[in-house]
C-alpha cells in the first residue's frame, strides 16, 4: 500500500450477501482451481485502505497477504483516501466483475515503504505432480507507475506467511521476462505453461526477484519511484492430458470401515476461528460423499475436535458449528440427515500435545464415526 494512515474498519453487515455461496460440486479437469479468481467474493464491505497486511484477507475471501505489507483492494464499498485517488489510485477499471487487486512491485532500493506485496490463496486441489497446467491472470499499471518485468506466479506446497514486510525471494513457475508496459487502462494478460513438481497447494502473485535483479521503464519525468499494477482474473487449470490422482495409503477411500472406528478427515480446513468450510475441503469432502453413496446402509456420527486455545464452552461451540457444517454439506448433496449426526467434543479428547503449533494442528480436526453398517 502506498502510505501508511489510520487503520480502517471493516463492517460485515449481512456478510453472506457479500460471501455469495461456493458451488460443493466436485472439481472437473479443466476447471479453474482458483477460488474467487476476480477478487469479487467479499467477507464484507471495507469502509477503505489499510496498512495492515491482514486486511486483506479480512476482506476479500479466500485471498491474504504472505507477509505484513498491505495489498490494496479495490471494489464495492471501497474509499480510496483523496490524496491518493489524486493520484490515479482507484480510478482504474476492474477487467470483469467490479472488484480487483493491487500491489507494489518494486522501490525498495528508493525506500518505498511496503515496496514488495503479494497475494496468495489456497487452490481448491493440490497439484498433481506431472501433470501440465496453464497458469493465467490479468495486470494493469498505474498510469503514473513504473513499468517492469518479473511480475510472476509461484506454487508453494506449504502457506507462506512471513511476519515481516520483506521481498519473497523464490523461483517463480512463471514470470513475464520482458516489461510489462501496457498503455493506460489497458489489461495485459500474462501466464503460460508448466509441469508440476510437488504437491503444491497455495498460489502466490507478485514480484520475486530484488530491486536490482528487475528492469524499468518510465514514461514521464514525473512518474512515481515504484512499480503499482492492478490484479484481476486469475487462472490455473490443468492442460490435457489429464494424469491420474494417486491414491495415499491413508486416503478414507482405502480405511476400513469398522463400526465404532474414528476415521480422520485430514484435508478439512476453515477460515480462522470460523466454521465455514474453505474450499480446498471439498475434495476430501466428496469422497466421503462416495463412500456414503456406495454404502447406502450406513450410518455415521460426525465429530469436531479443537486445540486448547480458547474457553471450555466456546470450543465445544465451535467445534459443534464445524461439524455441522461438514453435515450441511452432505445433506446438500443428498444423503438422508436421518443417517448423519453430528457433535462436538471442543478440547476434551487430543490427540497430539498442545504445547507445540504442530500438536495443536493434528488436534483441530474433523472425523467421522461408523456408527452402523
Amino acid at each position: 500500500m502506498p502510505s501508511v494512515f489510520r487503520h480502517a474498519t471493516v463492517l460485515f453487515v449481512l456478510a453472506n450477501l457479500f460471501a455469495g455461496s461456493l458451488s460443493a460440486q466436485a472439481l472437473q479437469n479443466g476447471d479453474n482451481i482458483v477460488p474467487n479468481p476476480g477478487f469479487e467474493r467479499f467477507a464484507g464491505p471495507p469502509v477503505g485502505w489499510s496498512y495492515k497486511g491482514s486486511f486483506f484477507g479480512q476482506v476479500v475471501k479466500y485471498w491474504f497477504s504472505a507477509t505484513t505489507a498491505s495489498p490494496d483492494v479495490y471494489g464495492p464499498g471501497v474509499k480510496v483516501p483523496q490524496d491518493w485517488a489524486e493520484k490515479g489510485f482507484g480510478k482504474q477499471a476492474s477487467r470483469t466483475g467490479k472488484s480487483m487487486a493491487g500491489l507494489t512491485l518494486w522501490g525498495c532500493t528508493n525506500g518505498k515503504p511496503h515496496c514488495r506485496e503479494y497475494v496468495e490463496i489456497q487452490l481448491a486441489e493440490p497439484l498433481v505432480p506431472g501433470q501440465t497446467y496453464l497458469i493465467e491472470f490479468w495486470v494493469t499499471p498505474l498510469p503514473r507507475s513504473l513499468r517492469i518485468n518479473n511480475i510472476g506466479a509461484y506454487l508453494s506446497e506449504e502457506r507462506i506467511e512471513r511476519k515481516a514486510d520483506e521481498v519473497l525471494l523464490f523461483q517463480p513457475q512463471f514470470f513475464a521476462k520482458n516489461i510489462v508496459a501496457a498503455s493506460d487502462g489497458k489489461w495485459v494478460k500474462l501466464g503460460g505453461q508448466f509441469t508440476a513438481t510437488n504437491e503444491a497447494g497455495y498460489l502466490l502473485l507478485g514480484n520475486f526477484s530484488e530491486d536490482k535483479d528487475t528492469r524499468t521503464e518510465s514514461r514521464y519525468a514525473d512518474d512515481f519511484n515504484y512499480a503499482y499494477y492492478y490484479f484481476d482474473d486469475v487462472l490455473l487449470k490443468k492442460i490435457p492430458p489429464f494424469v491420474p490422482v494417486p491414491v495415499k495409503p491413508d486416503d478414507i477411500t482405502r480405511q476400513p470401515l469398522e463400526t465404532g472406528k474414528a476415521i480422520q478427515l485430514k484435508n478439512i480446513y476453515f477460515e480462522f476461528d470460523k466454521h465455514e468450510l474453505m474450499p480446498r475441503s471439498y475434495v476430501e469432502l466428496d469422497k466421503l460423499l462416495r463412500i456414503l453413496r456406495e454404502n447406502p446402509a450406513m450410518h455415521i456420527s460426525i465429530v469436531g475436535h479443537t486445540d486448547n486455545i480458547g474457553g471450555t464452552d466456546y470450543n465445544k461451540w465451535l467445534s459443534r458449528k464445524r461439524a455441522q457444517a461438514v453435515w450441511q454439506f452432505l445433506v446438500d448433496n443428498g444423503i438422508p440427515a436421518g443417517r448423519l449426526k453430528y457433535l462436538g467434543m471442543g478440547k476434551a479428547k487430543p490427540i497430539a500435545s498442545n504445547q507445540t503449533e504442530e500438536g495443536r494442528f493434528q488436534n483441530r480436526r474433523v472425523e467421522f464415526v461408523v456408527v452402523k453398517r
